[in-house]
C-alpha cells in the first residue's frame, strides 16, 4: 500500500525557522527515501569541517568536504552525485542528483579524475523518521517541503542554502527567509 503524503522522495525539507533541535535548525534536509516503513534524508548545510579523506584512511587523494548527514547512523558514510550514468548501483533521487552506489567504481572515478569536489557531497550519518513521522511533523509545520534543485545540492553555500531555498519558494516564505537566525541580533 502506497503511503498518503504530501512529501515524497527527492524533496527537499526546510526546517521551520523556529525549530529548537540543534540537530535541524535552519536545516535543509534532502530526502533520499520516503515510504510507510519511515524516511532517510540528508543534510546538506552542515559542513563538518572534515575532508572525505580525513574520514576514510584508504581513499584517492580529494578534497571533498563532508557534512553531518543527520544524527541516526553516526558511523555510516552517504554521498550524493550527479554522475549517475557513471556510477553503478546508484538511485537516482531527484534531476541531476544520484545517492550512493558501488564504492570502488567511485574511488575509480576519482583517482581517474572523472569526478570532482564539486560533483559529489559526503556525510557522515543521516536524518530519519519512523514509519508516519514525518507525516506528523509536516502536520504539525515542523517542516516545509520545497522542490529539489541539483544547485542546491553542489552549488549553493551551505551557510544560504536554508534561506535561499525558503525564499525561492515564494510568496510569504521570502519574508520567512529573511527572519535572523537569532531574534536578539535584530
Amino acid at each position: 500500500m502506497a503511503i498518503q503524503s504530501s512529501v515524497k522522495s527527492g524533496q527537499l525539507l526546510l526546517a521551520e525557522p523556529f525549530m529548537i533541535d540543534p540537530h535541524f535548525r535552519r536545516t535543509a534536509v534532502l530526502l533520499c527515501e520516503h515510504d510507510q516503513e519511515g524516511s532517510l534524508g540528508l543534510i546538506l548545510n552542515k559542513p563538518t569541517g572534515l575532508s572525505i579523506t580525513d574520514v576514510i584512511a584508504e581513499f584517492p587523494k580529494f578534497e571533498a568536504p563532508v557534512f553531518y548527514g543527520g544524527p541516526v547512523h553516526g558511523d555510516s558514510l552517504h554521498f550524493i552525485h550527479d554522475v549517475g550514468d557513471l556510477l553503478e548501483d546508484s538511485l537516482q533521487i531527484a534531476d541531476g542528483v544520484w545517492w550512493g552506489g558501488d564504492f570502488d567504481t567511485l574511488k575509480f572515478l576519482i583517482a581517474s579524475e572523472l569526478l570532482t569536489p564539486e560533483r559529489i557531497r559526503f556525510f557522515v550519518g543521516c536524518a530519519g523518521w519512523s514509519g508516519g513521522q514525518l507525516e506528523e511533523e509536516l502536520k504539525y509545520g515542523s517542516w516545509i517541503a520545497v522542490p529539489m534543485d541539483a544547485n542546491y545540492a553542489f552549488r549553493s553555500e551551505p551557510n544560504e542554502l536554508w534561506s535561499q531555498a525558503l525564499s525561492n519558494k515564494g510568496n510569504r516564505f521570502e519574508i520567512i527567509a529573511e527572519i535572523p537566525e537569532y531574534v536578539s541580533w535584530n
